[in-house]
């Protein structure tokens, strides 16, 4: 009874017994997962980027907003937050336009 205890805690190296192990991957496979892709637009993604560029052409924050609401970032899910802060940004710039132009008329 012993024995058998040592048995199933033992440290040493145990010759043979391959069976216990399952490869995980081949080596030689060199397909991708969906996450090993690098994002479009310098790997930062078109949310992002688009947050970068709108702060010279605003209208990329409201073509980000338009991808953001037709579900985009079900294509990979990365890229979702990019493209709510993008969203967020169109919303601000909005409506700074609009109090803006309702200070000019008023």
């Amino acid at each position: 009874m012993l024995s058998a205890m040592f048995l199933e805690h033992s440290t040493e190296p145990v010759e043979g017994r391959n069976d216990e192990y399952t490869l995980i991957r081949d080596a030689e496979d060199l397909r991708l997962g969906m996450y090993d892709k690098p994002l479009p637009c310098f790997g930062c993604g078109i949310g992002w980027f688009s947050l970068l560029l709108g702060f010279d052409f605003p209208f990329m924050w409201y073509y980000a907003t338009i991808l953001y609401f037709r579900s985009y970032y079900h294509r990979d899910p990365r890229e979702r937050a990019g493209l709510a802060a993008s969203a967020i940004a169109a919303m601000i710039c909005t409506i700074a336009v609009i109090i803006t132009i309702a200070v000019l008329i008023f």
